[in-house]
């Protein structure tokens, strides 16, 4: 608590764009009530704050910390494993710190070939062939340090115990809304707040089974693109009009609003409950619309999908069951 006996509130961004910071306030006037019922002790995008402050809290005296990003860098780790050891209450808030999310596809490659990547292609103004050093001497004698780069990203849960997981990129802010508002009830003894290890702020089912397109179990002979379609079918299954829709294996909860206007669902909300590894469920579903059993005719149906390891694993890789490749792990 507070000295004005309010709960304490804290938010982080550690390896991810921005967007989740961004839906917190996309809330609307449901910010007022975080106000009013928190006192925010530490948001480095909204407020000055210095990590001495947070390491001179007592421990578990911050109520509630949405923690959103991956785990890339050493800064990233020891702030996740202080605001642990600060936090009653310790959400994985967003697909960076549930799932890796974009930034965990950097797990099919090693460090060097990310700085080279970033450093040293033709999109990159770097004649000089400058790299970041860790640690660095100014000529006026002043002592700069960055943090160091990870070998792989990492999932929050992957580094510390997490109570609860709450999905989206980003997540919606109605389900924002509906947490924050559960979390103040159950301070004031409103509400139980759900197990710890729950998923808070989504479904249980998949994004399929709200949305409103007909599934007529019909096969076929090959994937498209979107824009490849002429007239795509506005009321039937997209991924029976041989569009890849990761739908039948992302958990529901954003209201399928991405198939809903004619777009596919690309699995921002991660794995459907009991779902082991995104990927492998996907795999499943995009085998059963297959129309073949020619070994070779499905190979090339297969084709058709661009980008495979993006298209089934752009959200979940450092949280899967392949975690990374074996070049990242090896630090070749």
């Amino acid at each position: 608590m507070s000295e004005n006996g309010k709960p304490k509130f804290a938010m982080y961004w550690a390896a991810s764009c921005g967007g989740c910071e961004i839906a917190v306030l996309n809330i609307g006037e449901k910010i007022l009530d975080v106000d009013a019922a928190f006192d925010v002790a530490f948001w480095p995008v909204a407020m000055d704050a210095k990590y001495k402050d947070v390491e001179a809290m007592p421990d578990k005296s911050i109520t509630l910390t949405l923690f959103n990003g991956s785990i890339r860098n050493d800064e990233n780790e020891h702030i996740a494993k202080l605001l642990r050891q600060k936090s009653a209450i310790l959400v994985a808030f967003g697909s960076c710190a549930t799932e890796g999310c974009i930034p965990g596809m950097a797990n099919f490659s090693n460090p060097k070939d990310v700085f080279d990547t970033v450093y040293d292609t033709v999109s990159t103004d770097n004649p000089d062939g400058i790299r970041p050093e860790y640690n660095w001497m100014t000529p006026e004698g002043l002592n700069i340090n960055i943090p160091v780069f990870s070998q792989t990203i990492r999932t929050l849960d992957q580094v510390v115990d997490v109570d609860y997981f709450m999905p989206g990129c980003p997540p919606e802010s109605h389900q924002i809304a509906a947490v924050v508002e559960l979390v103040i009830k159950a301070l004031n003894g409103e509400a139980e707040l759900p197990p710890p290890g729950s998923v808070i702020g989504a479904g249980g089912s998949t994004v399929c089974d709200e949305c409103g397109r007909e599934r007529n179990i019909k096969k076929i002979k090959k994937f498209v693109r979107i824009h490849e379609v002429e007239e795509p079918d506005p009321d039937l299954c997209l991924l029976e009009q041989g569009i890849l829709c990761n739908g039948p294996a992302t958990r529901n909860g954003c209201g399928a609003l991405c198939p809903g206007v004619g777009a596919a669902c690309i699995g921002c909300y991660g794995p459907a409950e009991g779902v082991v590894d995104y990927g492998a469920r996907l795999m499943t579903a995009v085998a059963s619309v297959i129309d073949s059993r020619d070994p070779d005719e499905i190979e090339a149906i297969l084709d058709g999908i661009p980008d495979p390891a993006g298209s089934f694993y752009r959200f979940s890789l450092a949280h899967s069951l392949l975690h990374a490749s074996a070049p990242a792990w090896a630090g070749d």
